[in-house]
C-alpha cells in the first residue's frame, strides 16, 4: 500500500488514537478543551498533513501552524501543548505505517510524515516565539547568530 492511500483509509482510526494520545499527555488547555473540539482539531491537522504528503508541499501546513500559533497564543496555550499535539499525531501516524507498509516503504514515508510535521512544528514554533517577544514589547527570538561560520 502507498502512503497516499494509508493515509487516505486510515484517518477515522488514526484521529481516534491521537485524541487519546492527548488526552494521556495531560495538557491543561487541551485537557479543559470539549472532546469534539480537539477531535476536530486533529482532524485538521491529520487532513492538511495528507494534503501535503500527496502536494509534495508544505505551503498549507506552514500556513496552518502559524494561524494555529496565533490562535492559540491568543488563547493562552502554551507553545510546548501545541506542539505536542503535533507529537502524538505524528506518533500515531508512524505506527500505522508500520501496521500497514512493507519494511521498505517506511524511509520514504517516515520521512514525508516527519517532513510535513516537522515544517509545521517549526512553522509553529517561529510564529510562538516572534508573538511572545512582540508581546513582551521587544522584537523576538535573533538566532541568526547561530548559524554564522567561525572565523
Amino acid at each position: 500500500m502507498d502512503l497516499t492511500r494509508l493515509l487516505r483509509e486510515s484517518k477515522a482510526e488514526v484521529v481516534a488514537d491521537a485524541v487519546q494520545g492527548l488526552l494521556r499527555a495531560s495538557l491543561p488547555h487541551y485537557a479543559a478543551s470539549d472532546g469534539e473540539a480537539n477531535r476536530e482539531r486533529l482532524a485538521k491537522l491529520y487532513d492538511l498533513t495528507a494534503e501535503c504528503v500527496e502536494a509534495r508541499s508544505l505551503i498549507p501546513i506552514v500556513e496552518y501552524a502559524r494561524g494555529v500559533a496565533r490562535q492559540r497564543h491568543r488563547d493562552g496555550f502554551d507553545l510546548h501543548e501545541v506542539h505536542t499535539a503535533f507529537n502524538v499525531l505524528e506518533e500515531v501516524i508512524w505506527r500505522r505505517i508500520v501496521a500497514g507498509m512493507e519494511p521498505l516503504q517506511y524511509p520514504e514515508a517516515f520521512g514525508l510524515v516527519s517532513t510535513v510535521l516537522g515544517a509545521g512544528k517549526e512553522a509553529l514554533a517561529l510564529e510562538y516565539v516572534a508573538l511572545a517577544g512582540s508581546s513582551r514589547g521587544g522584537a523576538g527570538l535573533d538566532l541568526s547568530a547561530l548559524f554564522k561560520g567561525t572565523t
